[in-house]
């Protein structure tokens, strides 16, 4: 009869298998149900350092990794086997769309912030109070912004209402900063506290800042637009090798043939892994951080 502590130990194994196997699928971007009920709940505000997928979001973009290592491979080898084996590697690509999509609403909130700037600046401008300034804000965003889901949208609406529970403006920003994640945010949010503290001349220093950072995130636009066109054209050469092996297999399949048997799956592989490698390097280059 065993022990129980001989069962433990025997149940232990699945377990940590279990576990390990959970983690590898959360390093993939795949989420728990406890994480999936919480923000369901919503119970916390938004993150906007991190980003959940949706098991939709999830399943998607694996089946998209999948065909697309499927096809590349088939191109390569000629071998439904491998190419299947090889899409297996599919599971990794809900990661690189999670980063993708973090990135796509950091840029989002940084453009809408810039349009609150403009506003905030006018409103001061007028003579309204700081206070009265970010409400009318929120007046101009209701306009600009239709979606009532825009995410500048519902941090300016917490902000208001932390106003009407009396509660400073600066610690409603700081909270609106902090989980924002972005430099002019932050940079904002300071200039703001700093000036409470040391009273200052809190409107013209709010007017100055806000004309600073708002051609600040002008540059980094015009910045991303020269990147965006560099990306696009980065991404056509790493297409071009696939269409031209494709080209060569449908009008030359005689030429193409000593490559698929004996050391020509060396050299196939060889040349998969250094496409890999530039195409890898490529991406760093294009990685420029604002």
């Amino acid at each position: 009869m065993n022990s129980p502590r001989g069962a433990s130990a025997l149940n232990s194994p699945p377990r940590l298998q279990g576990r390990r196997l959970q983690r590898a699928f959360e390093w993939c971007g795949w989420e728990s149900s406890a994480a999936m009920a919480h923000i369901r709940a919503g119970r916390s505000l938004t993150d906007y350092r991190q980003y959940h997928l949706t098991r939709k979001q999830f399943i998607v973009a694996a089946i998209a990794g999948a065909l697309l290592i499927l096809g590349a491979a088939y191109l390569f080898y000629h071998s439904i086997f491998v190419s299947i084996a090889l899409s297996g590697f599919g599971i990794i690509a809900p990661r690189f769309r999670r980063r993708t999509l973090l990135q796509q609403r950091k840029e989002r909130l940084k453009l809408q912030f810039k349009e609150a700037l403009f506003s905030l600046t006018s409103s001061l401008a007028a003579g309204r109070s700081l206070e009265n300034a970010f409400l009318s804000t929120l007046d101009d965003l209701l306009l600009l912004y239709l979606d009532p889901r825009t995410e500048l949208l519902v941090e300016f609406q917490i902000v208001r209402f932390r106003l009407e529970n009396a509660e400073p403006l600066e610690y409603a920003l700081r909270n609106f900063a902090d989980r924002a994640g972005i430099d002019e945010i932050t940079q904002f949010v300071d200039a703001l506290a700093a000036c409470k503290r040391s009273g200052g001349d809190l409107l013209e220093v709010m007017k100055r800042t806000s004309v600073i950072i708002g051609e600040k995130l002008g540059i980094e636009q015009e910045i991303a637009v020269m990147i965006a066109q560099k990306r696009f054209e980065g991404r056509i050469m790493m297409a071009v090798p696939f269409v031209f092996l494709a080209f060569l297999g449908l009008a030359a399949p005689d030429y193409m043939a000593p490559l698929y048997g004996g050391i020509g799956y060396l050299l196939l592989t060889a040349a998969l892994l250094l496409l890999m490698t530039c195409f890898w390097v490529m991406a760093k280059i294009m990685n420029i951080q604002m």
